[in-house]
């Protein structure tokens, strides 16, 4: 039997099966149940718009602003966990607390700035990777360059924050290529500073960054590039004319993300950074690894990291993305 005659007989089967489901769906929706449940639902239009958007909010309640609404709660509070029989007490001395020593001052500073660095980095360093798949590589090839892209990604934070400690350690892979090529007699210490924070940083959060200034890319019309170089434009005159304004808005969603995950970031500032690179969520934790009744100020310092980091982020894509700029 041939292969034509094979999908014949497979595609009669399939139409002979769609009658079926078809009288099994209608029986469904022609039923009293469905009439009075979800087919009332459907047939209404603030209906529809529930069923739309009721798991999209049911997410964001629970899963979001569910866990920042019990953070601030059990910031107010005097103590927490409650003793058995006894009601919360609601302060504001958990926030005091920060203003009142200098020593929480310092890690918020530092975190902030650590992770505006790192934003900057990751976007000089991400940007020509961005465009080169997105501009240089042929349309049919740059699904698989993304994917390369992004197999480091499919490991977890502490997986990829080791592989940089081999790396930068004082027999890893970078200071044993350094001493075979004769440029240095003994390791460099890389690791346990601003270096190997900021490498790390980079290397954990420049996917956020990556994704986003791809689609921005991707979407600029070439013949925008051909149309300015046959008016003589020149390649640093078409990258800020053209270029650069018409990827700002992947610019200003990468260095958003970047921004917003580094400042929070954990494992890796502990496991990369020394002494004098104490992150400001290191202290928090502090208080939750402590005793019981300095939830209240870990929570309470948790909100102003919120707070400011948010603010920090909506000042950005205020100042970056509130003027529109014409093109050519």
């Amino acid at each position: 039997m041939s292969d034509t005659s094979i999908r014949d007989d497979i595609g009669i089967s399939q139409k002979a099966e769609m009658p079926r489901y078809s009288t099994r769906i209608a029986k469904v929706m022609n039923s009293g149940l469905y009439q009075k449940t979800l087919g009332a639902a459907v047939n209404s239009r603030y209906g529809r718009v529930i069923l739309l958007a009721g798991f999209p909010l049911l997410w964001l309640i629970f899963l979001h602003v569910g866990p920042i609404y019990q953070m601030l709660k059990i910031s107010l509070m005097s103590q927490y966990p409650l003793p058995a029989g006894s009601e919360p007490q609601y302060t504001l001395d958990n926030y005091a607390i920060f203003f009142q020593e200098s020593i929480y001052f310092t890690p918020l500073i530092r975190s902030f700035f650590f992770s505006l660095f790192a934003t900057a980095a990751t976007l000089i360093v991400v940007y020509p990777v961005a465009y080169y798949v997105a501009k240089i590589v042929r349309p049919e090839g740059r699904s698989k360059a993304l994917l390369l892209l992004l197999v480091p990604f499919w490991a977890g934070e502490l997986i990829r924050t080791f592989s940089v400690i081999m790396l930068l350690a004082n027999r890893g892979a970078l200071n044993v290529f350094l001493r075979e090529i004769g440029l240095i007699d003994r390791p460099i210490q890389m690791l346990y500073g601003p270096f190997s924070l900021t490498f790390g940083l980079i290397y954990l959060v420049c996917l956020y960054m990556l994704l986003p200034l791809y689609s921005a890319i991707e979407k600029i019309p070439s013949s925008y590039l051909d149309a300015a170089a046959d008016l003589g434009a020149g390649p640093w005159t078409r990258f800020r004319r053209i270029i650069l304004p018409l990827s700002k808005e992947g610019i200003i969603s990468g260095c958003s993300l970047v921004f917003l995950t580094t400042v929070g970031v954990f494992a890796t500032p502990m496991l990369l950074g020394g002494p004098g690179t104490v992150m400001f969520p290191e202290t928090i934790s502090g208080f939750f690894h402590g005793a019981s009744n300095k939830w209240p100020v870990g929570a309470a310092f948790a909100i102003i990291m919120l707070v400011t980091a948010l603010t920090a982020a909506g000042i950005f894509m205020r100042l970056v993305g509130g003027r529109k700029r014409r093109v050519i």
